[in-house]
C-alpha cells in the first residue's frame, strides 16, 4: 500500500532550487513590460508564499489576476535557465528512491513551471503537486502518505505539522535555523548535503 512506503515530501523554491536569479529576471521583465516599479531583489527576498501575495505589493487588486497570467507567460523564457539546484538537492531526492521510497515535490509554485525546473536540472521526483502553501500542503502530503516534509520556510513547517509529518528544515531560504526551530521544525539541517545520511538513520529507526 502507498502509505506503507517511505514517502518524503520536498518543497521546491529555496529547498531544492535557488530560484532567486530566475524569479528576479521575471520580475524585471514584468516591470519593464507593465511600466510598474518592482523591486526585484526585495521580491526574491520574500520567496515562499504564493505568487499573488507578492504581486499585491506592486499592483492594485483588480490587476492581480492579469499579472499572475503575465508573470507565468514570461516565466519559461526567463526563469528556467538561470536557476540552479541547491547543493545536495538531486542526491536528496535519489536518497529517498534508493531506499525504495517515493519523493514528492509539494510547492506553492504551479506544477507545470515546477516541472520545467526539475526536468531542466535532472531532478526526478515521483510526483509534483503545485499550488499549495502552508497548511494547505498537508492535503497532498496526506494523500501521498508522506511521513517527512522537507522545506526552508515557516509555511513548510506548518504544512508538515498539519499533515502529521516530521518537519525537516533547511535554512537555505529567507528563514534562519533558530526561527525554523522556534516554529516547530523537528530537525534542522544546514543544507540538503547532509540529508541522505540523516534519512538513512531515520529509515533504519522506522523499520
Amino acid at each position: 500500500m502507498l502509505h506503507d512506503v517511505l514517502t518524503v515530501g520536498f518543497d521546491l523554491d529555496m529547498t531544492l532550487i535557488d530560484s532567486r536569479p530566475g524569479i528576479r529576471a521575471v520580475y524585471q521583465e514584468l516591470s519593464a513590460t507593465t511600466g510598474t516599479y518592482i523591486d526585484a531583489d526585495q521580491a526574491v527576498g520574500r520567496l515562499g508564499p504564493p505568487l499573488d501575495w507578492e504581486l499585491r505589493h506592486w499592483f492594485a487588486e483588480e490587476h492581480i489576476a492579469a499579472m499572475v497570467l503575465k508573470y507565468r507567460e514570461i516565466y519559461p523564457t526567463r526563469a528556467i535557465l538561470p536557476t540552479p539546484a541547491l547543493p545536495g538537492a538531486a542526491a536528496a531526492v535519489r536518497a529517498v528512491q534508493e531506499l525504495g521510497g517515493r519523493a514528492v515535490v509539494v510547492t506553492a509554485k504551479n506544477a507545470p513551471q515546477a516541472t520545467l525546473h526539475l526536468d531542466h536540472l535532472g531532478i526526478t521526483p515521483d510526483a509534483v503537486v503545485g499550488g499549495l502553501w502552508a497548511e494547505a500542503k498537508a492535503t497532498a502530503l496526506r494523500e501521498h502518505g508522506a511521513s517527512v516534509y522537507v522545506g526552508d520556510h515557516l509555511g513548510d513547517v506548518l504544512g508538515a505539522r498539519a499533515a502529521g509529518a516530521l518537519s525537516v528544515a533547511v535554512p537555505t531560504g529567507p528563514i534562519g535555523a533558530a526561527e525554523l526551530r522556534e516554529a516547530g521544525a523537528d530537525i534542522v539541517l544546514d543544507d540538503l548535503t547532509s540529508f541522505p545520511a540523516w534519512l538513512k538513520d531515520y529509515a533504519a529507526q522506522r523499520a
